[in-house]
């Protein structure tokens, strides 16, 4: 018997005859680290990114301490998005499936709460929710979580950068201290330690660095004059044509310079550096996110906080001296299974350092001259989206829900053309069509947002 087999574990025999069938034939590296101890009923901070089997290693425990004939909320599990929620709930049912009538209910903004309220009246095992629609129900008292057993903060550092802290605070200060609570981030901040100081007991921490198959992400090299890389990286864009990718510099100063070539050359671009202020670099990262910019220049340092599952591509233009940074960098496309491209830039000079990746990676890297890309057409189209900015933010009571019912509502904006909304506390951040931004804007200029006029301007 596997050591990654599920029947290493103490689950019922019922639930490893389901997981075999739903496709789980071993266990992920999350889980062999966090299985074991969250069945055994510890608290745990488990450092695992989207896409590597982390809800499982949260699910089977939780499934697991589930009484069916109890339909007080026994499990709760706190999630960043909507789209997160929702597929967290899909999955948790999946697991569920070993046993018979358990109910997993789904909290969200952005939808009615009367559907959600009539869901709740008839019991929920289970609730899957984001912390100010699971605060609302609090309030009304719709939810009850005084019999919790199992807390879960799923991607806890995105909650964090969101600005939840406050609503989760409000949450867990409800739940039973006995609880078991199992802390889930993609990343390590400072803040995590502090929350998990605040709502844990003697946790314990896994962590998995996450590994990228050769499959997933295709590495491709290119040889350049030095003179010559800010032309060559242009070329590089221009004949692959990403949707999106983040350009790593190793300096600063060569992230402004490079970022300013490329808007020179009819390239969207946005740069993001340690000497920026915080505003600025929120405003950045969340432009880059909702796809109203193409290309983001970056050191290594500001991309620490960059989480994005769907990056298209990433591009070094020029290589690292660390092979495990060039490893981190590559790391950030080609997640949950999808493809990815990764794109390096190197001089004659730099060849000790293709030469340190590929022992590293444990094979020979081939390259070729960027004299061998050739271009068509444009060098790259304008971004889908357009964000606009709202000066009112959570602290004004501002909602995704109520910023699109603006747009679909008085606007007369089509759903589709609305892209990511983000909510911060002294503003929101909406995206849009390029095609209609001009319109939406001048709507919202003239319009209200819940009853009440805000300022809007485009990034």
């Amino acid at each position: 018997m596997s050591n990654l087999s599920f029947s290493t574990l103490i689950l019922p025999a019922a639930q490893l005859i389901n997981l075999d069938r739903l496709g789980y034939l071993e266990m992920t590296a999350i889980q062999v680290a966090a299985l074991p101890l969250a069945l055994a009923g510890r608290d745990l901070i488990a450092q695992a990114k989207t896409g590597s089997g982390k809800t499982a290693a949260f699910g089977l425990p939780l499934l697991n301490k589930l009484n069916p004939r109890d339909f007080g909320t026994q499990a709760l599990i706190l999630c960043p998005t909507r789209e997160l929620a929702t597929q967290v709930a899909v999955e948790i049912r999946r697991l569920a499936r070993y046993q018979q009538n358990i109910k997993v209910v789904t909290l969200c903004g952005g939808q009615s709460i009367g559907p959600q309220i009539g869901s709740l009246e008839h019991g929920a095992h289970v609730v899957v929710g984001t912390p100010g629609r699971i605060k609302d129900h609090l309030r009304k008292n719709t939810l009850v979580v005084d019999r919790v057993s199992t807390l879960v903060l799923d991607e806890a550092d995105r909650m964090l950068e969101m600005g939840f802290i406050d609503d989760i605070e409000t949450i867990v200060a409800k739940t039973p201290k006995s609880r078991q609570t199992l802390l889930f981030s993609a990343t390590y901040p400072d803040d995590i330690q502090s929350l998990s100081g605040r709502f844990q007991q003697s946790p314990e921490r896994v962590s998995v660095e996450s590994l990228h198959s050769e499959q997933q992400i295709d590495q491709q090299f290119f040889i350049c004059q030095k003179s010559a890389r800010r032309e060559s990286l242009v070329k590089l864009l221009a004949h692959f044509r990403p949707a999106a990718a983040v350009v790593f510099c190793n300096t600063k100063q060569l992230v402004r310079e490079v970022c300013e070539y490329l808007n020179q050359s009819g390239i969207h671009a946005q740069a993001l550096h340690g000497d920026m202020e915080q505003r600025d670099r929120d405003q950045v990262l969340i432009q880059f996110k909702q796809l109203s910019c193409s290309i983001l220049v970056a050191t290594d340092v500001a991309a620490r906080g960059l989480d994005i599952d769907d990056l298209p591509a990433v591009v070094n233009f020029e290589l690292p001296r660390n092979a495990e940074v060039y490893v981190h960098r590559i790391g950030r496309t080609g997640r949950a299974g999808k493809a990815g491209l990764a794109l390096s830039l190197f001089a004659d000079s730099e060849r000790y350092k293709l030469q340190g990746i590929g022992d590293y990676l444990q094979r020979e890297l081939e390259f070729e001259a960027i004299e061998a890309v050739t271009v068509r057409g444009e060098v790259m189209p304008l971004p889908a989206f357009v964000t606009l900015c709202i000066a009112g933010g959570r602290k004004e009571k501002v909602r995704p829900g109520d910023i699109l019912g603006a747009l679909t509502g008085d606007a007369g904006i089509d759903g589709s053309a609305v892209g990511k909304i983000t909510v911060m506390d002294y503003a929101a951040y909406v995206a849009i069509e390029r095609s209609v931004a001009d319109k939406a804007l001048g709507r919202l200029q003239g319009g209200k947002i819940k009853g009440r006029k805000f300022k809007v301007r485009k990034l």
